[in-house]
């Protein structure tokens, strides 16, 4: 299991910097995706191994495979609509919080109304918000103690929805006592 794990973590990072190589530069010939490729590895701290060209060769290939990168008629590599859903998907799976030393004591919630009709993006938003740490209060009610006003952009640019969801910034949650320790916040005594 840890060796299929570590596959996933390298499979995710070689599409994220070849998907994000193509992205920076618009697009690319084929001979510049690999010396690109080999650098982005090198600022990531993954430092390839030998046959290295033939992976980043076989990745590509299967992310022009699948629909990621395309071919011009000129012979360059291009990101598709399809590749770049799919880069802002990955970048948003390791988008991390940066949790300040003190609670603010404010909660952060996100109230989301998105048609039946999108049901598969609800979806979604919901799998991304567990995923990131936020707390279920209702179905569409997610809560979050720390500033994630960035994250918010993010995912209404990413989901496309952007009046259906609502940031909102409150001093108080009637009975957060359970939201406290579900985020191991200090327990606060009203006054």
């Amino acid at each position: 299991m840890e060796s299929e794990s570590r596959y996933r973590t390298k499979k995710g990072n070689l599409q994220r910097i070849i998907l994000g190589t193509v992205a920076a530069a618009g697009f690319l010939s084929v001979a510049l995706v690999a010396p690109n490729a080999l650098k982005m590895f090198e600022s990531f701290g993954i430092v390839p191994k030998r046959r290295h060209g033939e992976v980043i060769k076989n990745s590509r290939a299967r992310l022009v495979k699948v629909g990621y990168l395309s071919y011009t008629p000129e012979g360059f590599i291009m990101l598709t609509p399809k590749g770049e859903a799919r880069l802002k998907q990955l970048e948003l799976a390791e988008y991390h919080f940066e949790k300040p030393k003190r609670w603010d004591k404010k909660w952060r919630v996100l109230i989301f109304d998105v048609k039946e009709e999108r049901k598969g993006t609800r979806e979604k938003i919901r799998r991304t918000l567990s995923s990131m740490g936020f707390v279920r209060l209702q179905d569409s009610v997610w809560v979050y103690p720390y500033d994630c006003e960035d994250l918010v952009t993010l995912l209404k640019a990413d989901f496309r929805i952007g009046k259906e969801l609502i940031y909102m910034i409150v001093d108080s949650i009637e009975n957060d006592k359970w939201l406290r320790k579900c985020f191991t916040l200090p327990d606060m005594e009203r006054r």
